[in-house]
């Protein structure tokens, strides 16, 4: 008979962030570090293939952990999804560290215990989702205001020299090329022409 596995999954939206706290946790928990699987993935979806090969791997019996449930996903209908496949189709268990009260290893849950529990997930799912498009708006509302106070973002503008008149001069007399006028300019073929745009209109306005 193959013993029963518990395995981990740690996930972190993006490459700058880490994923310490969860592991360590799942240390803690007794998991092997062999059985954690760390993903650096968004989880506005389940197109993660960490995730999905973990997934496959799951046999009845085995146990399947996270730190929080968030960590399984962001969206409400696709975690309560995952959560039956797993619990469900895989009839692997589930065990979510920062939440007790999911841990579907309890056998002796009663039918209260067993609503509690199913209340639960589906209030912190909803949580989570709410919680991430919460974030977007804050990010939206926190953008626009910088912006009226004149914050700019992005990368700097960058200026043309203070010979451009001169060299773009040059250049339309054929005096030089147009690759010794980007190297005299120190400037890229597109910054160049956005740059030769604002400069002949400076010079419509001096002409007013």
């Amino acid at each position: 008979m193959i013993e029963s596995q518990i395995y981990g999954y740690a996930r972190c939206s993006t490459k700058e962030q880490n994923e310490d706290r969860q592991v360590i946790a799942m240390l803690e928990f007794g998991i092997t570090p062999a059985n954690i699987v760390v993903e650096k993935l968004s989880g506005k979806d389940f197109n993660r293939p960490q995730y999905r090969a973990l997934l496959k791997q799951l046999k009845p019996g085995d146990t399947f952990v996270i730190k929080s449930i968030d960590r399984l996903g962001r969206d409400y209908e696709e975690i309560i999804e995952q959560w039956r496949c797993i619990t469900k189709d895989k009839k692997a268990f589930v065990v979510v560290i920062d939440m007790p009260l999911l841990d579907t290893r309890i056998k002796d849950r009663d039918l209260t215990g067993t609503f509690v529990s199913d209340l639960v997930l589906q209030i912190l799912s909803y949580v989570a989702q709410t919680e991430r498009a919460f974030m977007h708006r804050r990010q939206a509302e926190g953008i626009a205001a910088a912006k009226l106070k004149g914050i700019k973002f992005g990368r700097p503008r960058k200026k043309a020299p203070a010979n451009f008149g001169a060299v773009v001069e040059q250049w339309e007399q054929r005096e030089i090329t147009f690759k010794e006028v980007l190297k005299q300019s120190g400037l890229t073929k597109s910054t160049f022409y956005r740059r030769l745009s604002d400069y002949k209109d400076s010079l419509k306005t001096l002409a007013f």
